[in-house]
């Protein structure tokens, strides 16, 4: 048994009053589970969605929140592919109520990875939800190849900044649309070749530049709403836009019509993971491989103290550039 703290929603509401730092019990890990003790751990909007009660994947309060984690391995069922003193990142039980923000935390056995030793904490803990979702939409639902133009919304977000990262790792031109020249400075760290400010440029007209008049291959949404009904505009014929959030708060509306005439079409993407192990294994494993050559790394923003954790949710409503990261210990 172990015991430590942990932030738990207690009701719904603004973060200060509805997330609660409580005294818990872990027990030992049940079969397709690992729990580690919590070094870092990645945040996001979903944060804000829980605590707000707009999850659609979760029921009442009380429950913990955040998905994913990094930290060291402390206790393993029998047959379990890691071992205690492993150092692992990974997505947390947090639709089963066990969250993240917490001094220790179970882990998805197969949505884990070890640790590659050029990872920081802070990149390492907000490494699995970005990326595995990236790597869902663009390899899984609606692929991008090389030499194909990807356009992404939010690209200095959270969700964002990893599609623009896998996006270039597979040989895509990269269009990143971001809200301010901060941002699109960072998103050219990030590896843009191009990037739009959707507030000050015609979006429109700027793809219309870049692209040469054709269009995009792949929209990457993260935000909906009026910037992704924009971008809409933009696409090439045969394209696809990839639904992955709504970071406006509505997802994007689809004019059938519109997908009839100009042959585009529209994938709804949820980084659910695969049923089959060994499958969901070589994603992961895949993923390390590109972290490992250096062709991905998270890109971390601001980091949180573990105290702080109120204050970082509500700061997600409008966030800045790159991850949030909290550390735990």
């Amino acid at each position: 048994m172990f015991s430590g703290r942990a932030w738990r929603v207690v009701k719904f509401g603004d973060p200060k009053e509805a997330v609660e730092l409580q005294e818990l019990t872990w027990g030992e890990p049940a079969p397709g589970q690992v729990l580690i003790r919590t070094r870092t751990a990645g945040a996001g909007f979903p944060d804000v969605m829980m605590t707000a009660g707009h999850f659609p994947l979760l029921g009442d309060p009380p429950f913990g929140l955040g998905e994913e984690v990094a930290g060291e391995v402390v206790a393993v069922p029998p047959g379990s592919r890691f071992a205690l003193g492993d150092q692992v990142a990974g997505i947390t039980e947090f639709l089963e109520g066990w969250g993240g923000y917490a001094e220790y935390v179970y882990v998805r056995e197969r949505s884990a990875l070890r640790i590659p030793v050029s990872m920081t904490d802070e990149q390492a803990g907000g490494f699995p939800i970005g990326f595995r979702t990236a790597y869902a939409g663009l390899v899984e639902r609606a692929p991008v190849e090389a030499g194909q133009t990807l356009l992404v919304l939010g690209a200095a977000g959270s969700s964002g900044a990893t599609a623009v990262q896998l996006g270039k790792a597979l040989g895509a031109t990269v269009i990143a649309i971001a809200g301010s020249q901060e941002k699109l400075d960072f998103c050219a760290r990030n590896g843009a070749d191009y990037g739009v400010n959707y507030r000050t440029d015609d979006l429109t007209a700027r793809i219309a530049e870049i692209t040469q008049g054709r269009g995009v291959d792949l929209i990457y949404d993260p935000v909906g709403g009026d910037t992704a009904a924009t971008a809409l505009r933009s696409i090439a014929r045969n394209g696809r836009i990839a639904m992955i959030g709504l970071a406006s708060g509505a997802p994007v509306a689809l004019d059938s019509m519109d997908m009839l005439l100009r042959n585009y079409t529209a994938v709804g993407v949820l980084a659910s993971g695969n049923d089959d192990a060994e499958k969901e294994a070589a994603v992961w494993d895949h993923l390390r491989d590109l972290a490992e050559r250096g062709a991905i790394t998270t890109p971390v923003g601001k980091v949180y103290g573990f105290d702080d954790v109120p204050r970082m949710i509500a700061d997600q409503l409008a966030p800045g550039a790159g991850k949030t990261v909290v550390r735990v210990a």
